[in-house]
């Protein structure tokens, strides 16, 4: 890939700490990064790759925490939600950094359903 404009760049570290919403709204943290994603996908390379990476994370993120709530039940779950919550937020810190230096930043353990 070419060099990354910064706003490119910009965009695509806004496309991964937009899903931090999710902390106050429900689901935003796949809205969030389908919003930039349908508004740059046909404008801007960078920008349409991160936030597919970033829609995928947290798609996975929230299969995740829908089974660490289930799991509840046999109380292994509340570990779990604190591991996914965790990971969640430490895996988003890093892509947006990389996002903002230029870097194409992929996430462990992501299922990659929009491609």
């Amino acid at each position: 890939m070419s060099e990354v404009s910064q706003e490119e760049r910009t965009m695509g570290m806004v496309a991964h700490l937009i899903s931090l919403v999710g902390f106050v709204i429900p689901f935003g943290n796949i809205i969030g990064p389908l919003v930039i994603w349908l508004m740059k996908k046909d404008t801007m390379p960078f920008v349409d790759d991160q936030a597919k990476e970033a829609l995928n994370f947290n798609i996975t993120v929230a299969i995740a925490a829908v089974v660490s709530g289930i799991l509840t039940l046999v109380l292994i779950g509340f570990i779990l939600m604190i591991v996914v919550g965790i990971a969640w937020l430490v895996l988003t810190i890093m892509a947006a950094m990389k996002a903002n230096s230029g870097e194409m930043y992929r996430y462990p353990f992501t299922l990659r359903l929009v491609k």
